[in-house]
């Protein structure tokens, strides 16, 4: 019995793409439909916590909730394949599109990254069942919330790996997008550079999350846009929060921190048009005046306003 490598190797007529979510989102400009904005579950679930309750993914309520907002994309975290029984039906039933999702990581461990792989690559062959066209991935650091630095030995290999699952998830016509937070900018940003130089474009796209890059370097948006100067060719989505005062903003707009009005210029004039993601969660210190509905709203109408 092949494995799941080997099967996907021999896939027929595998494609060296597909059609990536940058393709939809400017079929959408071209048309009269809607601006396809979706919407990640982590800030569902900081919302919820907010308020003493635990979020359930992928149910009727949830999914009910986000398209009543006008958001019509569901990003989900998905740990297991048996997460996507019934989400095509019921996705169908609240017009809402699963064109991105976000999955955990292990690739710096040569112990851990073949079967991490192998995990992914499981979740992915639900995914495209389901339209899913891009992939996101955070390669998990060695301890969340510790301050140990990968040695370089785990990065070399961090890399490859990524190369090796973009490789594979492009079999399938699906685009692995790189994500990071924080941590990959301490000791000069060497994880974070290291990621995208070292992988191979075709096989690794780069989901920029530019608040995370921005607080990862000490909240300094001549860092970010630095970062945007260098990678910008390989951004295929945006995951989009705002701040005031370094601290996170319940809605997203364009009156806070990070200059979203130069970073969607400057994508423009490149012709990029990435897979738009409100990612707009909240912290300690997050003002509580608006509900998450009322907070998902009102990002929305501002980000459908401001990608104009």
């Amino acid at each position: 019995m092949i494995n799941r490598r080997e099967m996907l190797t021999e896939v027929a007529g595998a494609t060296a793409l597909g059609m990536t979510l940058t393709k939809l989102q400017a079929a959408d400009r071209l048309t009269d439909h809607p601006l396809h904005i979706a919407t990640n579950t982590y800030p569902w679930s900081t919302f919820a916590r907010r308020d003493g309750k635990t979020l359930t993914l992928h149910t009727d309520e949830l999914l009910a909730d986000i398209a009543s907002t006008g958001i019509t994309g569901y990003e989900p975290i998905i740990h297991q394949p048996a997460e996507f029984d019934g989400l095509k039906e019921r996705l169908s039933n609240h017009n809402l599109e699963m064109r991105s999702l976000y999955v955990n990581s292990v690739l710096h461990d040569e112990e851990q990254s073949e079967a991490s792989i192998d995990q992914v690559l499981s979740i992915a062959e639900r995914a495209a069942d389901l339209g899913t066209h891009i992939i996101v991935t955070n390669p998990s650091p060695i301890r969340w919330g510790g301050s140990e630095d990968k040695s370089d030995s785990q990065l070399i290999h961090q890399a490859e790996s990524l190369n090796r699952l973009g490789a594979q998830l492009k079999k399938l016509g699906i685009t692995l997008a790189y994500h990071n937070h924080d941590s990959e900018l301490r000791q000069g940003a060497r994880e974070f550079h290291h990621m995208l130089t070292a992988t191979n474009p075709e096989h690794v796209k780069f989901c920029l999350d530019a608040h995370w890059v921005y607080r990862g370097c000490g909240n300094s948006q001549v860092a970010l846009f630095d970062a945007i100067d260098h990678y910008a060719d390989r951004i295929v989505e945006l995951h989009l929060r705002q701040s005031k005062g370094g601290i996170w903003t319940e809605s997203f707009t364009f009156d806070g921190d990070l200059n979203y009005a130069r970073l969607f210029d400057i994508l423009r004039s490149r012709g990029i048009s990435p897979h738009l993601v409100l990612e707009q969660s909240i912290e300690t210190g997050t003002s509580a005046s608006k509900t998450v509905l009322a907070a998902h709203q009102s990002g929305y109408e501002n980000l459908k306003e401001s990608w104009k």
